[in-house]
């Protein structure tokens, strides 16, 4: 490992030991085919209106087992493998792909993704069955209302089973047209115990989301990016929501979007601990919530 990831790693470990905690659990790391992860590093690269036209150099670019591997070096005792189609008929494949993933990384949740198709239920259905313990939708990358009718059976599946699902249906760092609160929302009123975890805090409608979370108590939402020096200068959270973000602490997850990130792994962890809510809070959000969300 070269010597700068050495010392990051040495400074990630620091930080949970410092809490007292037993490592990290992230929520919000993404694995996925190479040849797939290779054309997101592409977009990344291009600079393409999902991203908003922000420059995104890839911090960690390296090949699977690497990336694996520097994650345990950090001391993340559980991560994901979040991955996502952009058209249908590619779902039940990376369902696979995962699968097989998640067999042969046992730190690994074992990850499941979902579109709106007429085979999603089935799909979904089987993942379960193979053991997936978390699914991943991406509204902005998939361009879907995520109030479709065909997945309206997928989410009363995954209530009923419990299985969180992360979703990125905020509308940072770009607009899509079913991002935002309202979409997600009529989701929530047809299945109010589905376990969604809002992805980025919903940047950068942060409040509107936190308002679902307060009226949903199987909403949560993951830390990715947010808080970052990155974020905050095009989305900032506001100041004003703080109060209501420590009272939701059983609720929030550490996430990162390792290894898609513009920065050091361990500037997530700082950008935590300097919003100043306390040791309990980091705990629970970098470790203890998700420990107990997912039984670990």
């Amino acid at each position: 490992m070269p010597g700068a990831e050495t010392a990051e790693a040495a400074e990630v470990r620091g930080f949970w030991e410092r809490l007292g905690l037993p490592g990290l659990v992230d929520v919000h790391t993404h694995f996925m085919p190479e040849r797939v992860l290779h054309k997101v590093w592409a977009y990344f690269d291009g600079l393409g209106p999902l991203t908003g036209g922000l420059e995104w150099p890839i911090t960690y670019r390296a090949e699977e087992g690497e990336r694996a591997a520097l994650l345990r070096e950090f001391g993340v005792r559980a991560f994901t493998a979040m991955l996502y189609p952009h058209k249908p008929g590619m779902a039940r494949w990376l369902n696979g792909w995962a699968a097989g993933f998640a067999g042969r990384t046992p730190d690994c949740l074992h990850t499941a993704t979902l579109f709106p198709e007429e085979d999603a239920p089935d799909y979904v259905r089987q993942a379960l069955d193979e053991g997936a313990r978390v699914f991943k939708a991406h509204v902005q990358v998939g361009a879907y209302d995520p109030a479709d009718g065909l997945l309206d059976p997928v989410w009363g599946l995954l209530a009923e089973a419990g299985v969180p699902v992360v979703i990125h249906c905020g509308s940072g760092p770009a607009p899509g047209k079913h991002t935002g609160p309202e979409p997600i929302g009529r989701v929530l009123a047809r299945h109010p115990r589905l376990r969604l975890v809002v992805a980025h805090l919903g940047m950068p409608e942060y409040e509107d989301f936190l308002a679902l979370a307060e009226r949903y108590p199987e909403v949560r939402l993951d830390t990715t990016m947010a808080f970052t020096d990155f974020s905050e200068g095009y989305a900032p959270f506001p100041r004003r929501a703080l109060t209501r973000l420590a009272d939701l602490g059983d609720r929030v997850l550490l996430g990162s979007d390792f290894p898609n990130i513009p920065y050091p792994y361990v500037h997530q962890l700082h950008a935590l601990e300097r919003l100043g809510l306390g040791d309990a809070w980091l705990r629970a959000v970098c470790h203890d919530n998700a420990a107990r969300l997912f039984r670990i």
